[in-house]
């Protein structure tokens, strides 16, 4: 007996402890289990379930993004420290951006009217124009070397020669006019007031496009570029101007309205299923009189386009101009400017494009009207007005490229908007000024997103299905969209699967 009580002692009381310790690592490990369920519960993209089919090329994606990051390491490429322009030529050459190119894009809900198409075509196109000049000057309080216009002979100003002659001249000036058209963060470590800069692109184009005859070419290309790129819808931030040519002089404020209608429907002819908005938008350093002046002439245009004009924006950097605060007085005017003119006028204003904590404009995005977010990037540094947004159901505009080209975001997996999405607020991917960064479309903002947020199939779809559900397209033609873009998705899932067969 006392033997087996030896055996008991020595042998029992160690078994019962590794026993117990079993259990606690049993329960240790479901407790881990459950609580990454709870968070990916969290996640914007949770509420979705994917077929077969898309968690087949949820496979073969990811191994696309394993072998491009392995193919980086092994050429000591630091693809996480570089610029977009630096890596642009990598993702053009990668087998997953044949597949995020093939993949339906749903709708571009940010963008503005003077970065909408490569600026090659529009140096090409612009020199088409004997009337087209450009300053070959230094600046000064008026006009900036290498800007672009229309000038009437015999009106032209002093410093502006004939861009034909130029170029002709100069052969090498092309390649400089684009230089001063694309704006370029190579050197992530170098600091440069890049607002500035990038203003300038703008104000180097921005006496062509209301040219009448080259607003509609333009226009004209821009779509057709998105269309290539299986983008079905587009929201553009439209800066309203007066046409004008040479014949006629100027023309009424609507003209460029009807104008982008008879472009639309032209377009519609070959590809039926495209669609357009504009987002009436001024200026952020105006004070409030000029915005009540602003916020009128939107609601004049919109009772008389209700089906192109959607709501309203205000632009420019958020750390020059005023705050969105700033501008009570004008918000509380607009009940009764919709009383007066029979139409509401829905805010998607630009708010937290900053790195800044004393940027508080996403305050007043959660309080405001606000349908959509443009940027949100310092949003996740005010966890209340995160969760007002994302109970009340509204969407951040995310746009990678622009972010890390403005400096806001050097290194992508660093951005805000993977906080955001798995915090369960919703976004959409944009462009925001695709063409005075260097490209066109939106595949290489996805490709940005997918690769450096460690997105999955789930995420894409949930993305590209937010910019139609979230657009502000009225029910109807969201139904409609929504259908197309079921097709569309499927078909894409079952030729990428027949694309990439082989890649496990």
């Amino acid at each position: 007996m006392k033997k087996y009580l030896t055996y008991i002692l020595v042998l029992g009381f160690p078994l019962l402890g590794a026993q117990n310790k079993v259990t606690e690592g049993s329960s240790y490990q479901q407790k881990w289990t459950a609580l990454e369920k709870e968070n990916e519960g969290l996640a914007f993209d949770a509420d979705l379930k994917l077929s077969e089919p898309e968690k087949i090329l949820d496979q073969k994606l990811f191994s696309l993004r394993k072998d491009l990051i392995t193919e980086a390491g092994n050429k000591k490429m630091p693809l996480y420290n570089l610029s977009f322009n630096e890596i642009k030529p990598m993702i053009e050459s990668s087998k997953l951006f044949e597949v995020i190119r093939l993949m339906p894009k749903g709708g571009l809900l940010h963008t503005h009217s003077g970065g909408v198409t490569d600026v090659k075509w529009v140096i090409a196109t612009a020199r088409k124009y004997k009337e087209c000049y450009v300053y070959d000057q230094k600046d000064n309080d008026k006009y900036i070397f290498g800007q672009l216009a229309f000038f009437e002979k015999g009106k032209v100003p002093d410093g502006f020669v004939s861009l034909d002659q130029k170029l002709r001249d100069k052969p090498g000036f092309e390649k400089e006019l684009q230089d001063l058209l694309i704006l370029k963060r190579d050197n992530l470590c170098t600091y440069n007031n890049y607002w500035i800069e990038f203003e300038k692109r703008f104000q180097r184009i921005g006496l062509l496009l209301p040219y009448r005859p080259f607003f509609k070419e333009y226009y004209t290309k821009g779509f057709q570029d998105l269309i290539k790129d299986n983008v079905q819808h587009v929201e553009i931030r439209f800066i309203f101007d007066e046409l004008y040519d040479f014949q006629h002089g100027k023309y009424p404020l609507k003209t460029s309205i009807t104008d982008l209608q008879d472009i639309v429907k032209q377009i519609r002819q070959s590809n039926p299923q495209f669609s357009l908005k504009l987002i009436y938008s001024s200026f952020k350093f105006l004070k409030n009189a000029g915005i009540e002046k602003q916020l009128e002439t939107a609601f004049e245009l919109k009772k008389q386009y209700p089906d192109m004009i959607s709501g309203f924006d205000l632009v420019a950097d958020e750390a020059a101009g005023n705050s969105i605060n700033y501008f009570q007085d004008s918000w509380a005017k607009l009940n009764d400017l919709s009383k007066k003119y029979g139409v509401e006028m829905p805010l998607f204003l630009h708010a937290g494009e900053s790195n800044s904590v004393f940027n508080k404009n996403v305050l007043d995005i959660a309080l405001l009207n606000n349908q959509r977010i443009g940027h949100g990037l310092n949003l996740i540094y005010f966890p209340k007005a995160m969760e007002l947004i994302r109970e009340k159901n509204r969407l951040v505009e995310v746009s990678p490229i622009s972010n890390q080209i403005l400096g806001y975001v050097s290194d992508l997996r660093n951005h805000p908007a993977r906080v955001l999405l798995s915090n369960g607020v919703q976004c959409s991917i944009s462009s925001d000024d695709p063409s005075v960064y260097g490209y066109e479309g939106l595949s290489y903002d996805f490709w940005m997103a997918y690769v450096y947020w460690d997105l999955d199939i789930k995420a894409l779809k949930k993305l590209v299905f937010n910019s139609i559900n979230y657009s502000s397209m009225n029910e109807g033609e969201k139904k409609q969209a929504v259908g197309n873009l079921n097709r569309q998705w499927d078909d894409f899932v079952q030729k990428s699967n027949l694309k990439l067969n082989g890649i496990r």
